[in-house]
């Protein structure tokens, strides 16, 4: 992690942390004791392993409590992650990682399972023939067919040179593949030149350390290509690291402040201003939002818009007006805190509420699926429907209903990493940045 980032968010922490400790004190394995819901707690504990009928897993009862006592301040935002689920996401904020070279989503209705949503081309599974589709079957002797997506993720992750040997089914086949990890970057910038030399730059998420050095190179090779108009598209980006968003921001602006943030009990302190640099992007320049852009990708919209920097076009975004510090615990798992809410250049707080973008269009990439359910049908009976002239078939459960929901259009990405695959007249969000540049 950035520590220019840890040191003035923990510095941020520590004021917070202060208040409290003169309010009440902290909390220390001698201590706890000392009130009546420590000492139940305590006793809670003793007597679930004392008395329980059945055998008790001593971390699963501990980290109970530990997101039972976050989830009792009914925030979203902070939450505690397990060891393995902390060890994939320290592999994801690196940047790079021991792998074969695909993106994964679920398969099953319940999101579990593993599905190729894409293959990267010069990695171990473009190497061996693996497609998009190709659902995960086993790897190694372990069946994962109704595992959770971080655990067919660790299992696949490796050191690099070391081989997993992966069953995958295509349109219900199954077939065994040896696969030697390799190096896999995440490159989360993805670019091209459209008509008009009109560039475009689609930033997919700021949970990346290498995201700003990325895009910094993504913005040099536009000037380099002599694009004088930008479209910035921070649409389904959730966020990540603060630094990231607002050096994304900085590389539009050339003065004034981009961020602030304010603890509990106290005044809203800058975090970050704008420079003048050589490097900076002067032209005229559009950013596209949606309602899953989130947190950082707020801060650089916000920081834009109350510049009057660039025309922010889309939905209303999310709504993350708040930063949270994260601290790693004794048992390899991490806590993240809300510690801090942010403010744009003009100070507003946009906690809940989003960013209001400057033209108001709707997403067009994704049309919601067809789905349907019903009951009355005979246990076990198929039912076939025709749907926009095709035959969809349904089978009812023991108690004679059943369900049907249409597969989820998927976003088209390019097999080469940083390469972007967009559609002007399809993207309705798009077409219309187009038109506000010409």
């Amino acid at each position: 992690m950035n520590r220019n980032r840890l040191f003035v968010v923990a510095g941020t922490l520590a004021l917070t942390a202060a208040v409290a400790y003169a309010q009440m004190g902290g909390y220390t394995a001698q201590n706890l004791g000392n009130s009546v819901e420590g000492q139940s707690l305590l006793t809670v504990l003793n007597k679930v392993n004392q008395n329980y009928l059945y055998p008790v897993d001593q971390d699963k009862l501990l980290r109970g409590a530990i997101n039972g006592a976050l989830g009792s301040l009914n925030d979203e935002f902070t939450y505690y992650t397990e060891p393995a689920s902390n060890e994939i996401d320290a592999e994801n904020l690196s940047g790079s990682f021991g792998g074969i070279g695909v993106t994964l989503v679920g398969v099953n209705g319940d999101g579990t399972g593993g599905k190729v949503d894409n293959v990267y081309k010069g990695n171990a599974a473009s190497k061996n023939g693996v497609q998009i589709g190709d659902v995960f079957v086993k790897i190694g002797d372990k069946d994962v067919t109704g595992a959770k997506l971080d655990e067919i993720v660790k299992l696949v992750r490796g050191p690099v040179g070391s081989a997993v040997n992966v069953t995958f089914a295509r349109q219900g086949k199954p077939y065994t593949v040896k696969l030697t990890r390799d190096k896999v970057t995440i490159v989360s910038v993805e670019k091209t030149v459209l008509p008009g030399k009109i560039g475009y730059i689609a930033l997919n998420t700021f949970y990346n350390e290498q995201a700003s050095a990325q895009f910094r190179a993504a913005v040099a090779d536009m000037k380099t290509q002599g694009v004088q108009k930008l479209i910035l598209d921070l649409r389904d980006n959730g966020g990540g690291l603060l630094n990231a968003g607002t050096d994304v921001a900085d590389q539009f602006l050339q003065s004034g402040p981009i961020v602030s943030l304010r603890a509990r009990d106290a005044k809203p302190q800058v975090y970050e201003q704008a420079h003048n640099q050589p490097t900076d992007y002067t032209g005229k320049l559009v950013v596209l939002v949606n309602k899953n852009s989130a947190s950082a990708s707020e801060v650089v919209s916000g920081a834009l818009q109350d510049a009057g920097r660039a025309t922010i076009i889309g939905e209303q975004t999310f709504g993350k007006g708040v930063a949270q510090i994260p601290e790693t615990l004794p048992d390899g798992g991490k806590v993240a805190i809300v510690n801090s809410a942010w403010l744009t250049p003009k100070g507003r707080e946009i906690h809940k509420k989003g960013i209001t973008p400057d033209i108001v269009v709707k997403d067009t990439r994704y049309t919601l699926p067809l789905n349907f359910t019903g009951s009355g049908a005979a246990p076990g009976s198929k039912l076939t429907v025709t749907v926009a002239g095709k035959p969809v078939t349904v089978t009812a459960d023991k108690e004679g209903k059943f369900t049907y929901t249409g597969e989820v259009k998927r976003p088209e990405r390019s097999s080469t990493q940083g390469e972007a695959v967009v559609d002007p007249q399809g993207d309705a969000i798009l077409k219309r940045a187009v038109q506000a540049l010409r």
